[in-house]
């Protein structure tokens, strides 16, 4: 305990540590140092020139990289001057030197699927209106130019529909752009859309995956138009992109004096009132666990019945359905769980209406169920074949003989690695943000990106997964016991063997 005591009073010191004034006061004053950056966005490029010996680091959410900062990770990173200025009021001691990084055009990416060309045509229109009729000028002082994250609220209602859904992906946890405010996606991006879908007809469906996502996402068609796109030659040639709808300078943040005036104390209170209080984001945080929690479940009862199902078939059709099954554990076992998972939702069930949730189900059901077949395979294969030789001799079936005397020993063997395979399982959960699902890690991403606070996010979700874990392995602890003969009452075992007399 005075160990993880320890431990956690250096991450809360090291979260909410304070820097002294930078060293860094022009571009060139960072050559050789190290630069954040998000992934995909291409920001690297604009300066890549003038800090040739510098190396960038690729972080999947803009608020990890306020924490590679402040740890020293990295010595400062490129951000968007509006989203700069969102950190800022959270993080007075951020500051930029006075040259922009270089400036960007940002764009829509439309989705490869049968509605390409239409949305295309109707979304360029409405970007040419926009910038005639001031639609977009006002939507850039509203969100970007006053923006205030306690009170800008958008209005995600009033659609008529009679053009069908459009699915849309956005990151959702990029202030002022895509976030997720009282329960809602809000921001620019998302007040667009709205509008384009309330002029054309047509219902949005927002789904928040993370920004690497969306450029793979349009082009399998899953999604039918991914926001905030940087304009670049290349991806002018492999994407299709609508008109730009907005352009901004890219700053490179860099650690400052600490302008905020609080005690530590104060600091850790008022990052556990945005964290939890503010807003009730508590409830997300539970929400998110019940997610985590149905695909762990699910994934387990339909992995361990697939993987069962799989080795009798093995166990009475032979060879041809062994090769089969080898090739299948090998495809599954060989292939990351973040790849198999965007293979399924992107192409295998691409062009089908099913969730990210329960695309993830079938997924880890898969792997699950890969494990449960090695597992049986391990348990079966340590008992020897005498006993199930002996048990037709006694006039057992071979049914019988395998229900009744084999698989109950073998699961002595295999029920320790299976607790493992399910804490696994939770895990590897985690990454199910890809496919644009809300578990327990994606929301703590989307609060963190909201708070600008790593601290009690971080630790409250590991917290969480700890007693999911706990609970899960709990139970399969106490199947485990109440089948393991030694732990049986000496009566019981007596009664048993007068009954068979």
């Amino acid at each position: 305990m005075k160990k993880l005591a320890f431990i956690l009073a250096a991450l809360v010191l090291l979260v909410f540590s304070v820097s002294a004034e930078s060293e860094f006061k022009t571009i060139e004053d960072l050559n050789g140092r190290n630069i954040g950056v998000q992934t995909a966005v291409l920001y690297e490029e604009l300066i890549a020139d003038r800090v040739p010996d510098s190396t960038f680091q690729y972080y999947t959410m803009p608020n990890d990289m306020i924490l590679a900062l402040q740890s020293g990770k990295i010595d400062a990173y490129l951000i968007e001057e509006v989203s700069y200025g969102v950190q800022k009021k959270n993080h007075p001691e951020l500051t930029v030197p006075e040259e922009p990084a270089g400036y960007i055009n940002a764009t829509r990416s439309i989705g490869n699927n049968e509605r390409q060309d239409r949305l295309l045509s109707e979304l360029n229109e409405f970007i040419a209106e926009s910038h005639e009729n001031g639609l977009l000028d006002e939507l850039y002082d509203y969100w970007i130019t006053d923006f205030d994250p306690v009170n800008d609220t958008c209005d995600i209602s009033g659609f008529t529909g009679e053009n069908g859904t459009i699915a849309v992906a956005v990151e959702g946890g990029y202030e002022p752009f895509s976030f997720i405010s009282n329960g809602n996606i809000s921001g620019f991006d998302v007040d667009f859309i709205c509008r384009f879908a309330r002029a054309y007809g047509y219902t949005p469906e927002f789904y928040e995956v993370p920004f690497e996502a969306i450029a793979p996402g349009v082009e399998s068609g899953k999604y039918d138009i991914g926001m905030n796109i940087v304009v670049s030659a290349e991806r002018n040639e492999t994407g299709t992109l609508s008109d730009v709808y907005y352009s901004t300078p890219i700053r490179l943040v860099i650690l400052g004096e600490d302008e905020s005036g609080l005690t530590f104390f104060q600091e850790l209170a008022e990052s556990f009132n945005k964290t939890f209080v503010r807003e009730s984001r508590w409830i997300l945080f539970v929400q998110g666990a019940g997610v985590t929690v149905l695909i762990t479940v699910m994934s387990i009862i339909v992995g361990t019945a697939l993987g069962f199902f799989i080795y009798m078939l093995c166990r009475k059709w032979g060879k041809i359905t062994n090769t089969a099954t080898n090739v299948f554990l090998w495809l599954i076992h060989g292939m990351p769980t973040v790849l198999l998972l965007m293979i399924l939702y992107y192409i295998v069930f691409g062009s089908s209406s099913l969730s990210g949730t329960w695309v993830s189900i079938v997924g880890f059901s898969l792997i699950f169920a890969c494990s449960m077949i090695d597992m049986l395979r391990v348990g079966c294969n340590a008992i020897g074949r005498g006993q199930f030789e002996a048990s037709r001799a006694l006039g057992y079936s071979e049914r019988q003989s395998f229900f009744r005397i084999i698989l109950p020993q073998a699961a002595q063997h295999f029920l320790p690695i299976y607790r493992n395979e399910v804490v696994t399982l939770i895990k590897e959960t985690s990454v199910v943000g890809y496919i644009a699902v809300l578990d327990l890690t994606k929301i703590s991403d989307l609060v963190r990106s909201r708070t600008y606070e790593a601290f009690f996010p971080l630790i409250v979700t590991a917290i969480m997964y700890f007693v999911i874990s706990a609970v899960l392995t709990r139970i399969v602890t106490l199947v485990e016991n109440a089948i393991n003969p030694r732990r049986r009452k000496k009566d019981k075992i007596l009664r048993g063997i007068k009954e068979w007399e």
